[in-house]
Formats: C-alpha cells, structure tokens, sequence
C-alpha cells in the first residue's frame, strides 16, 4: 500500500513574527501531568509537555481543497520522529464537540456589536446537532452568558443578551473558556473567539517595551510576542485537554490598517495580530482575519464547516522517548490524491 505523505510546519520566532499564512489544522494533546516552561537558548517560550496520549486532530482534502469525510482508521499512519506509532483512539468527523463562543464586548467592538450578534447567531446554525455551545462575553469582566447546551434558542438569546464596554481582558477569557471546557470530559473541545487580540494587560507591556523604538523595525524586533508567559498559559492549558483555538481576528486590530501608525503602535498592533495566530497554530485551529465586516459570518461559518470535517486520532507517547526537545509528527493517508493537515509536533519531557 501507498502512502502519501503531507505536511510539516516549522514554529520560530521569526515565523511568528512574520507569517500571514492560514494555519492548519492541528494536533492537540490529551495529558496525564503538568505542563511546565523552560526558557530556549534562543530566547522563545517553550511549553514542555509531559503527554501519555497524543491527539490529533485531522483535516483532509482532495487536490481541489474540497474536504474528504468518509476516511477510517486504517486510512491513516502516524509517525513520530521517524517510527511508526500504533493508532489507539479514532473518531469520524461526525463527533460532537463541547465548544466555548467568547464574544469581546469591550470598547472596540461597539461600533459593530448588530454585524457581531448576528454573524454569531448564523455559526450556531452551522453546527452539527450534538455539538455544545457556552457562549460567554468579556470585557474587563468575564460573564458566561450560556452554559453547555444543544439548545440553540437558548445560545441565541445569550448573544443577543450580550453588552459592555470597556477594557479587553481576552487571555483571562481564554483561561475562563479552558475551565469551562474542562467540566466536559473527554469530548472533542475548541474555542471560538471574536476579538481584535489587543488584551490591556499585554498592551500596556508591550508599549512600555517599544517605548524607544524609532523605527517600525525596531518596534518589531523588541517585542517578542510569542514569549507571554500569558499567552503560554493558555496554550498550556489548551494542551492539556487537547481543545483547539478559533480566532477571529476583528479589523480594529489589524496592523496594516492604523489610522495614525507609528513604531509604538504598529509594535502593539503588530505583536497582538502574532499572538492570535500562535494561538490558532499552537492548537491546531485557524486564524480568520475579517477584512470586511460582511464577511464575518461567512467566516464564523467557515470555521463551523472545519470543525465537521476534523477527524482525530490518537497515539501513545513513546516511553522512551528523549525528553525536552522537539518531537516531529507525520501523518499520512493511504491514497495519494488526498492530502492531510495537523501541527508538526510537540516539546516532550
């Protein structure tokens, strides 16, 4: 038999810094123990996992990009650093999953809040009937509006309900999703999050960071923003219960469109826009950009189409295996026509 084999990502610094491509879909990862931090050589955050089961979450498509939904399990092969692992645990595309709805409802979303409520409305729609939504508003405030339901009247008057102004406490938000998700079980697990990325917290970290930038380069290269220790708790915790990210990504963040940009703000603006698409990466989900406010349910419906076509398989971490570096993942599918997406890997410990 044939195998095909498909993709592999390198994570960096510098790809974060710059990247503007879509990320794919990934792996997440199911642990028995902590996740601790340890500081690179090369300046990065790592997040060093201690992981029993490995869990991938799979998309695959044909040479049209259309997506392949009727695959088995024996339709795929797992590699880790070059050995062949035993699948342990597949599931079809058709498992539901118990996923988080944030909505920013700070300052910056007020002049968009109808186009917001209603793009959120039609990505209830566009889920599959088993799937459980909690819809919860942040601003300088976390308010879960809706708990775990099937019930989309219910979810729907939660995000009409939805109001505020204010700060944007959005990784505190994320960490709230993550405890949420955890009362779930095992289900498959993701967040979805409508938000320009600017938490207050890291804003005014960052702007004290490029206080002294002359230049947008410089600006660029002082703030790291793939080394938050806040943005690495969340992946952390994301890590552990194998949930994958959503971000959708509000124009009033994006760095190319700054009403008056300088080195300061195109750095704030620049690493917030970074941060959201290490989230996306990291746990195998996508970062949508809204470019046009018309477009935001289409993409809400986009990212609701990806989660019905995601499979998930699962390995068990080698015993043996070295600890503390970075472990490659492949996967392949056993027709050459289709191609398959995950995340590259994961630091072992």
């Amino acid at each position: 038999m044939q195998y095909y084999m498909i993709f592999h990502l390198t994570l960096s610094t510098r790809f974060f810094r710059w990247a503007r491509l879509a990320a794919p879909l990934g792996i997440a990862f199911l642990m028995v123990s902590s996740t601790i931090f340890v500081k690179a050589q090369d300046t990065e955050e790592r997040i060093v996992t201690n992981i029993s089961l490995v869990q991938l979450n799979v998309g695959v498509v044909d040479r049209q990009g259309r997506a392949v939904t009727s695959l088995a399990r024996d339709d795929f092969v797992v590699y880790e650093d070059g050995v062949k692992q035993s699948i342990q645990q597949f599931e079809t595309v058709d498992a539901p999953f118990s996923l988080v709805l944030l909505l920013d409802m700070s300052g910056s979303t007020i002049n968009f809040r109808q186009q917001l409520k209603l793009a959120s409305q039609r990505f209830l729609d566009a889920l599959g009937p088993e799937d459980r939504v909690a819809v919860v508003q942040f601003n300088a405030k976390i308010k879960s509006l809706a708990g775990f339901s099937t019930d989309r009247k219910k979810s729907a008057y939660a995000i009409e309900i939805a109001e505020g102004a204010g700060e944007t406490h959005f990784y505190a938000a994320l960490k709230y999703a993550l405890n949420e998700l955890e009362k779930e079980g095992k289900r498959r697990k993701a967040v979805v999050v409508l938000t320009d990325g600017l938490d207050t917290q890291l804003r005014k970290a960052d702007r004290d960071t490029v206080a002294r930038a002359q230049t947008d380069e410089e600006a660029l290269a002082a703030i790291k923003p793939e080394a938050s220790a806040e943005l690495n708790s969340v992946l952390a915790g994301a890590d552990r219960q194998g949930v994958t990210i959503y971000p959708l990504a509000l124009p009033s963040g994006d760095p190319k469109r700054l009403p008056i940009p300088g080195p300061d703000i195109t750095g704030i603006y620049s690493a917030a826009r970074a941060r959201l698409q290490t989230l996306a990466v990291r746990t195998g989900g996508r970062l949508n950009e809204i470019n046009r406010l018309d477009n935001m349910a289409r993409l809400y419906a986009e990212v609701a189409a990806d989660l019905r076509t995601l499979y998930t398989v699962a390995y068990r971490a080698p015993a043996d295996r070295p600890r503390g570096k970075w472990h490659e993942i492949r996967i392949e599918v056993a027709h050459p026509e289709l191609i398959a997406r995950t995340k590259p890997g994961y630091y072992g410990r």
